[in-house]
């Protein structure tokens, strides 16, 4: 993992909050930011991540993985065990996050993992010019105490988002529904990516998932007929197995 040359000093404190056999990790006690079971480290607790996963959907197999926004690492923690053969880079601009990851048992393994302390919005940037091959995958979750990192909501964001995907990329974009600038969000995402993208909102409706991808439209069709979970063992069907079809239902209703 790469070491921190950013001052902390800058950056929200999180702090973590034991009980019940699950650590959760807050910016302010009203905004959960992750939860993880102790027992059980690895597994997706909040519902908006199994969301996100639906990016398998589209592509079972991604050799390479951007994520922006460690949190508790449910995400990265997830596909390191689940995804075996995809590297996975994953980008956080707080120190103090990073410096929590031994508390939430993110695993350190310098051949498949890269840890980068640094703006999403300038990695990406800096992905989109100088990475010719590009992700298969970008997950965009970035929140702070203040919601949603403005630097990762512009038009140049998601603009160099798609610049930064391989051919057949998806980008996976968590938003709060309920954000003023929600449909701006969305709007911007939908220029960048020229309307290919499909919204589902998470089971518990505070958070809105979007999925764009560069390359090939997305097909409902295609989507329905999706089996992306048959090579997983029974504990990645168990958590998603029902979350994909909801998402494959939530997409039949904007056919």
């Amino acid at each position: 993992m790469a070491d921190t040359q950013v001052d902390a000093s800058a950056f929200d404190s999180p702090f973590v909050f034991s009980a019940d056999g699950h650590k959760s990790l807050y910016f302010t006690l009203d905004q959960l930011q992750s939860r993880m079971c102790s027992a059980h480290p690895d597994q997706l607790e909040v519902d908006y991540t199994r969301t996100m996963m639906g990016f398998l959907l589209f592509n079972s197999r991604p050799a390479r993985i951007a994520m922006i926004g460690l949190g508790g690492g449910s995400l990265l923690k997830f596909c390191y065990r689940h995804l075996p053969n995809s590297q996975l880079t994953m980008v956080e601009i707080n120190p103090k996050v990073i410096a929590l990851r031994h508390e939430f048992e993110v695993p350190e393994d310098a051949q498949r993992i890269e840890l980068v302390c640094a703006d999403g919005a300038d990695f990406v940037r800096d992905a989109a010019a100088n990475n010719p091959i590009g992700y298969d995958v970008l997950l965009v979750d970035g929140f702070d105490s203040e919601g949603l990192a403005p630097s990762l909501c512009s038009q140049r964001f998601y603009n160099d988002c798609y610049q930064a995907l391989s051919p057949q990329g998806v980008m996976v974009a968590n938003l709060h529904h309920d954000d003023p600038k929600h449909a701006l969000f969305t709007a911007r995402i939908r220029l960048a990516f020229d309307g290919n993208l499909l919204e589902v909102a998470s089971q518990e409706k505070s958070n809105s998932i979007l999925f764009a991808r560069k390359g090939s439209p997305i097909s409902i069709d295609d989507i329905r007929q999706s089996n992306p979970l048959k090579n997983f063992d029974p504990e990645v069907r168990t958590q998603l197995q029902r979350e994909f079809a909801r998402i494959s239902w939530a997409a039949t209703q904007v056919a």
